[in-house]
């Protein structure tokens, strides 16, 4: 995944071509990583199952139960969908149809129809998902419905070919050797010895002006960037996740709050860049309280209307691409999101597909709900921290 939030998440992981976004600014940064629980029948037994062969079972007088790795799956019906009829699924359609470009193993023959099909209206739309798909209510293996959702984005960010002025901050290509040595360099490493700065000043693909707008991209993991190229034109273009050092992930506003700088409730991002500009004597302390760096390719950008690619590897679409547990749910599943607005009671209630993962989404009923770029989609992504419930819809059998 991207970065996080204010859900900053801890974005990329060793699986993801894109993100990893990976990324994403409340509960990475804060390292809230609990779901909620709720009072739910006796737990069926844990089960490891494969990726694409869950098992089923009926048990006497219930809905039948298909298990994943970490998750539980229950029956359900299309009338449980909270607000099912009021989202535009059409919406969705392009984003289902570019996991289907890479089916999930179960997914060959539905994505076949859904290559040849071709819904006009919601009407058509619908009557395709009830015929070809079937809900099924996800849960831990312990039987808890409810969880969290966090929220991220794609930064854009203001960066030059070459070092001038105050574009000091470099942001590096992969090292040659990175897989070889493991863990590789930690961030204060990298950004503080003279000798490792020296040995990868080869690999440095541009440079920003600002060193937490440098850290925000790290845990996007993916970002768009206007470069300021020698010739003076500026182009866009996007810097996408390819690969972090092996060290571990620390939530920078997790380390505020440990040291009494924040407490537990302001961890927001907004609240962590007024931390900044208050204290900038103490910037390289709280970058380096986190050692992952993450490092970068350059990718043009043909279609802006496009997300960075996901951990599935096609490209994610904006509020209607989700970042999952692949242990809970496989990447391309279209899922039924049932929660609210960041900092509202506004429902969100929408058809999304699983489409990416991050490091910080682990659990059963766990998501990262993915906004998009630019401002707003940034604002929504720091606020977004609410209790989730999901339906998958899988192909029927």
């Amino acid at each position: 995944m991207l970065f996080a939030s204010s859900s900053f998440q801890a974005r990329p992981s060793t699986a993801a071509p894109g993100r990893g976004r990976r990324g994403w600014l409340g509960a990475a940064i804060l390292g809230l990583l609990a779901a909620c629980s709720s009072t739910q029948p006796p737990p069926t037994a844990p089960v490891t199952v494969p990726p694409g062969t869950p098992s089923v079972e009926t048990p006497q007088g219930s809905a039948p139960v298909m298990l994943r790795e970490r998750s539980r799956w229950v029956q359900a019906s299309w009338a449980e969908l909270p607000g099912w009829s009021e989202d535009s699924a059409l919406a969705a359609w392009p984003a289902l149809l570019r996991s289907c470009s890479k089916p999930a193993p179960g997914w060959t023959q539905a994505c076949a129809q859904a290559l040849a099909a071709n819904p006009h209206d919601e009407i058509e739309m619908r009557a395709w998902l009830r015929e070809h798909l079937q809900p099924w209510r996800v849960e831990s293996l312990e039987g808890q419905t409810e969880g969290l959702v966090t929220g991220y984005f794609e930064p854009l960010l203001q960066a030059a070919r070459k070092p001038q002025g105050a574009f000091r901050i470099p942001l590096h290509g992969v090292p040659p050797d990175l897989a070889q040595r493991k863990p590789f360099y930690t961030r204060a490493q990298i950004e503080g010895d003279a000798a490792v700065k020296a040995r990868l000043r080869p690999l440095e693909l541009a440079y920003v002006d600002d060193a937490l707008e440098a850290l925000v991209l790290h845990i996007q993991g993916s970002g768009r960037v206007q470069m300021r190229e020698p010739d003076g034109q500026t182009r866009l273009l996007r810097l996408a996740f390819a690969g972090h050092n092996d060290q571990p992930y620390q939530s920078i506003g997790r380390y505020l709050i440990d040291k009494g700088e924040l407490r537990p409730g302001e961890a927001s991002w907004p609240q962590i860049r007024d931390w900044a500009r208050r204290n900038p004597a103490r910037m390289t302390e709280l970058l380096w309280a986190n050692p992952r760096y993450v490092f970068f390719r350059e990718e043009a950008l043909p279609d802006p209307e496009l997300g960075p690619k996901g951990a599935q590897g096609v490209p994610l679409t904006p509020g209607r691409s989700i970042a999952v547990d692949k242990a809970s749910i496989p990447y391309g599943t279209p899922v039924w999101l049932d929660a609210t607005e960041p900092l509202s009671s506004t429902p969100l209630r929408r058809l999304v597909v699983a489409q990416d993962t991050g490091s910080a989404i682990v659990g059963a009923v766990r998501a990262d709900f993915f906004w998009g770029w630019g401002p707003e989609a940034e604002a929504q992504a720091g606020r977004m921290k609410q209790p989730l419930k999901l339906w998958v819809l899988w192909p029927r059998s």
